[in-house]
């Protein structure tokens, strides 16, 4: 069986927990804080970051990308049509350029710092470090040029990443999960980017996400509403 160390606000985590679901693949999840360099976490992965798959009782597949690559060389192929990878070379790369893009780029300019100073910071102290907000208002004018960015995409693809659902959109999704959880996307901007995210928060694969809550701080009012 499938086992994922895992955060529940991470962004890659939940990238990753998207694509299992959307695979059907069952997984035992174990969840992990990384910021607390934990002798067990670190035995796993030495470098201490999450996610981390162990597939049976093989060894650990670290890192959002490499786990991607895994699951799509493992399960991908028998998925035909519903693969989450192209079989293009040349979509192949476009996909892992935007998987770049929301789980790194968007990651370092926004959503690690909203993430952190919103969420991290409650669940390391409970609450007794306020958030900084100068590093919040510069984190929600970073949110703003990646939205206009999916509205560019979403406007002239059928998905992110092109004709069919893939990583791409999984990647982006499950990064603007976690600002939306925290009320920090502003939709009523760029209503081709909210009507996207409207049909991937949609699919039962998002379930589980949608339905998680964070101890003393609820989610944004139109977090779990499929429709906003």
């Amino acid at each position: 069986m499938l086992r994922l160390v895992h955060h529940p606000f991470s962004a890659s985590s939940r990238f990753i927990r998207l694509c299992l679901s959307e695979y059907g693949e069952e997984v035992e999840l174990t969840e992990a804080k990384p910021w607390e360099r934990r002798e067990a976490l670190l035995k796993i992965n030495p470098a201490g970051t999450l996610p981390i798959l162990v597939d049976n009782a093989g060894p650990a597949i670290c890192g959002h990308d490499v786990i991607a690559e895994y699951l799509d060389e493992t399960r991908g192929p028998l998925k035909r049509e519903h693969r989450l990878m192209p079989e293009n070379p040349v979509e192949r790369a476009e996909v892992r350029r935007l998987i770049y893009w929301f789980l790194v780029k968007m990651e370092a300019e926004a959503t690690n710092y909203l993430a952190h100073e919103k969420i991290h910071k409650l669940e390391m102290d409970n609450g007794k470090t306020a958030p900084d907000s100068q590093v919040i208002r510069a984190a929600r004018a970073n949110v703003k040029p990646h939205l206009q960015y999916i509205s560019y995409l979403a406007g002239t693809r059928n998905y992110l990443g092109g004709l069919r659902l893939s990583y791409a959109d999984l990647a982006a999704a499950a990064a603007l999960s976690i600002m939306d959880y925290t009320g920090d996307v502003p939709w009523e901007q760029e209503e081709a980017a909210k009507t996207w995210y409207a049909r991937v928060k949609s699919r039962p694969s998002f379930r589980q996400l949608l339905a998680e809550r964070l101890k003393g701080l609820p989610p944004s009012p139109h977090y779990t509403d499929l429709d906003f």
